[in-house]
């Protein structure tokens, strides 16, 4: 994918906020190209797993929705639950259903693509989020995902120092994910010629199982005090990571990257079992989108409104309007300032009696 337009900066501070199945079904209306208040937005996520989608994301483009419609415009909701072809069974539904724009984060980028054709061909745009769909998308709204990747092997090379004699693992992401390749590539940018990589390994779906099962080889074939660092592309793949390390027997756990910021991921952090994760304010990635369908429904420019000031190209579809929102590092330094400052956790949801001690130590009160 080539990405145009504005140039995002990692910044070392937060960015300030401003089921299978289909749930909290208002009345459908009728899809058309300009529309008042009485909107209907239909929104498909790919997982349960990645707990930020049904915690943070929907809820956030709800609200959003509600906020910018004076509570007239409704949201229709599925989740695939890692399966393609219940999402496009989910997104035919809403076309049915005559939704007014579907905002999709699709579980395979490509097998969404005739899915997302019929809505077009319906008069229904489509707004990717998250990971870039393929097909006639109208919009897209997610992360500098290069810089995502540039943020975590940064931080491993702050962290380990620049010598080809630190050796690391890298656990990417699901190959059926075009932010993966962007994740990837945006780490070796950074690690290549600065460190050894002696394993990498691409992690189906995303799962930890698999993650878990290819550590498993890693430490097997290096054994584990030749393992300097772990490159893990998200949380869930640093868990399993770090559950691999610690059975493995490793007196202190090397540095694990990770992003999404789960709530156990940032325990992590605080006991010392994870170096960083990359925090991506959801609420602000929501609230773009939630704008940026709402718009496009009542027929306003999004690029003229300063809703998309980027764009980017699919196998596809070229000068796809974008918004990006930048990534921050999240380190045991800056939680204060992130996830509890943005409302995302409380004290008291991170620091239970098991991390106690840790909470202390890092003066979180």
């Amino acid at each position: 994918m080539r990405r145009t337009a504005t140039a995002l900066v990692a910044s070392a501070a937060a960015v300030s906020l401003a089921s299978c199945g289909v749930s909290d079904i208002g009345d459908s209306a009728e899809a058309s190209p300009t529309k008042g208040d009485d909107i209907t937005v239909g929104v498909l996520f790919p997982d349960k797993d990645t707990k930020r989608y049904e915690q943070f994301d929907y809820p956030n483009i709800k609200k959003k929705i509600a906020e910018l419609t004076d509570n007239k415009g409704v949201t229709k909701y599925a989740n695939a639950e890692k399966d393609p072809e219940t999402q496009n069974s989910q997104f035919e539904q809403m076309i049915a259903d005559k939704v007014d724009i579907i905002i999709v984060d699709a579980v395979d980028s490509k097998a969404v693509a005739p899915a997302v054709q019929k809505a077009d061909d319906a008069g229904i745009p489509v707004i990717a989020y998250d990971r870039l769909a393929e097909g006639p998308i109208d919009g897209y709204v997610s992360f500098d995902n290069e810089l995502v990747g540039q943020v975590q092997g940064r931080s491993l090379v702050e962290d380990l120092g620049d010598s080809a004699a630190n050796k690391i693992v890298m656990m990417n992401g699901s190959p059926s994910d075009p932010n993966a390749a962007m994740f990837k590539d945006g780490a070796l940018s950074e690690l290549q010629d600065k460190v050894t990589i002696s394993e990498s390994f691409d992690t189906k779906d995303w799962d930890p199982k698999v993650a878990k099962v290819n550590m498993e080889q890693a430490v097997a074939k290096l054994g584990v005090d030749n393992i300097d660092a772990v490159y893990a592309a998200n949380d869930g793949i640093a868990g399993a990571v770090i559950d691999v390390l610690k059975t493995a027997g490793v007196a202190k756990v090397p540095p694990v990257t990770g992003q999404d910021a789960d709530l156990d991921a940032v325990q992590r952090i605080l006991a010392g079992d994870q170096y960083m994760t990359v925090y991506k304010s959801f609420p602000t990635q929501a609230s773009a989108a939630a704008e940026m369908a709402v718009a496009k429904v009542q027929g306003r420019s999004i690029e003229f409104d300063a809703l998309a000031k980027d764009s980017v190209d699919s196998p596809t579809t070229k000068n796809i309007p974008a918004q990006l929102v930048p990534p921050v590092a999240l380190t045991k330094n800056n939680i204060e300032d992130t996830v509890i400052a943005d409302d995302i956790y409380t004290v008291k949801q991170i620091c239970t009696a098991e991390f106690k001690s840790d909470c202390d130590a890092a003066n979180l009160k």
